[in-house]
């Protein structure tokens, strides 16, 4: 019985972070807000990509958006708001 149960154990402790990272592979579920233009942004992985462009437009060294200074944050917003997405709009067009 001890070798069941220490089966089952080493079973669990091996399937649970299998189970678990679904979740941690979303995208992330952060709302940030746009003090400019007073609206909120869901950050998804479509604004990660468009994130990564605006770093590459502007020559700068990738990092965490949270971690950029909020100067920093609020100039991607507005350059942001100038970009918006392509299919964004022609969905709105119909």
């Amino acid at each position: 019985m001890p070798r069941f149960l220490n089966a089952a154990l080493l079973g669990a402790a091996l399937i649970i972070p299998v189970a678990m990272s679904p979740t941690a592979l979303r995208a992330d579920d952060r709302v940030y807000h746009d003090r400019e233009h007073n609206d909120d942004h869901r950050w998804d992985n479509r604004e990660n990509r468009a994130y990564h462009s605006w770093a590459k437009e502007n020559h700068r060294k990738y990092q965490d958006f949270s971690r950029l200074r909020e100067d920093d944050q609020q100039a991607y917003w507005s350059w942001r708001h100038e970009h918006p997405d392509r299919d964004r709009h022609e969905s709105q067009r119909r």
